[in-house]
């Protein structure tokens, strides 16, 4: 879309496009955090566990090298041992595998939160493109990726080489100890060694992180005009938003049109305005109005008034107040009670003959306050 209209992403990611390319699986993801986190979850694991995991790797060593004779030729019971050694070691292992599945399942949240997605799991023809293989490896992400593993390995060679120097004595020593010992100290050396070497890691996963999240919104940058696009699905466009108001509009007309028979009267103006009242004294408070309108809606109060022999008089500034100083369905205000319950009582004392004339009634002036008054 931006290679087409020439516009530059500007514009930051919208809900809806972040919410899109979540579902796709497109989320901001660290490989630097899983793996860091990982390698400092299994040294840090190790290290508390280790009198556990280097005792029972023993005794299965032990127990595989201490064989008697009859074991030794018969190729059954080798195996039954040798079954039982894989099943032990899994046994004493499995706390520290444990930990590392927990961690390498919540650490990927932590940054980008839970995401599954089929889509993302969908096999792609394109992904198996050489050329754009080749591109992606000379493209600027390229260039980020082999400066990362530059960096993690010269990092990583130093805290080796330092770690190493730091405890060559420890090293040397270990010839002068017996073998249980000589083991134990091994092991605490390895797996310290191995906790520093993943510490150093961290370096690379602080500058990878940002990076992670900035690369992920740039690649979700919108132009102004996807911005507009999508606002116009989203909100509905112009023509059809315009459709959907005159539809609800006619069905509030048609609802108000079927009140009009049920009036007590219809003032008008008496050609722009028509206001339909009606008063029920066991269950309103003041006369409300029940339909309105001006001109062409006004004509077709009148005529539905007509048709059901509703009273229609003429009260021009009466109207007017009415018209402006109202919604439909609500009670008059109180500065017109006065006003509009002349008018009530005028049609009330009226002959039947004449409501039943569908002659309109020309009412005499009756008082409208100044601050409801409309010219």
């Amino acid at each position: 879309m931006a290679a087409e209209s020439g516009q530059e992403r500007t514009e930051q990611p919208t809900a809806k496009r972040l919410n899109d390319a979540r579902k796709k699986g497109q989320i901001a993801r660290s490989r630097e955090l899983n793996t860091t986190a990982v390698l400092l979850a299994g040294g840090g694991g190790m290290i508390f566990m280790g009198d556990t995991i280097m005792s029972g790797l023993r005794d299965i060593m032990v127990n595989g090298l201490t064989l008697e004779r009859d074991v030794l030729f018969n190729p059954d019971s080798l195996l039954a041992l040798f079954s039982g050694s894989v099943a032990d070691a899994l046994l004493i292992l499995l706390p520290l595998f444990a930990l590392l599945v927990v961690v390498a399942l919540l650490v990927p949240m932590a940054l980008g939160g839970f995401s599954f997605s089929l889509e993302a799991l969908a096999f792609k023809a394109e992904k198996l493109d050489p050329i754009k293989g080749i591109g992606k490896i000379f493209a600027w992400r390229g260039v980020v990726e082999l400066l990362k593993a530059l960096a993690k390995f010269v990092i990583v060679a130093a805290v080796v080489v330092a770690y190493l120097d730091f405890n060559t004595d420890k090293l040397l020593h270990l010839g002068e100890l017996s073998i249980d010992v000589a083991l134990v100290e091994t092991a605490y050396l390895v797996f310290w060694g191995f906790l520093f070497t993943s510490c150093a890691l961290i370096v690379v996963t602080v500058v990878d992180v940002p990076f992670q999240i900035w690369d992920h919104n740039k690649q979700l940058m919108m132009t102004l005009q996807e911005v507009k696009d999508e606002y116009k699905e989203t909100d509905g466009r112009p023509e059809v938003k315009q459709h959907i108001r005159q539809v609800q509009m006619e069905m509030a007309e048609r609802r108000m049109m079927q009140e009009v028979p049920k009036a007590d009267v219809v003032i008008t103006n008496p050609t722009h305005y028509a206001v339909a009242l009606k008063y029920d004294q066991t269950s309103m408070g003041a006369p409300r109005v029940v339909a309105k309108g001006a001109d062409l809606i006004a004509a077709e109060i009148r005529k539905v008034a007509k048709e059901n022999n509703v009273p229609i008089a003429a009260a021009p500034p009466l109207t007017r107040a009415l018209f402006y100083s109202t919604e439909l369905n609500d009670e008059i205000p109180a500065g017109l009670y006065l006003a509009v319950a002349q008018v009530l009582a005028y049609v009330y004392q009226l002959d039947k003959r004449h409501k039943a004339s569908n002659d309109e009634i020309t009412l005499p002036d009756v008082p409208i306050p100044d601050d409801l008054q409309h010219d």
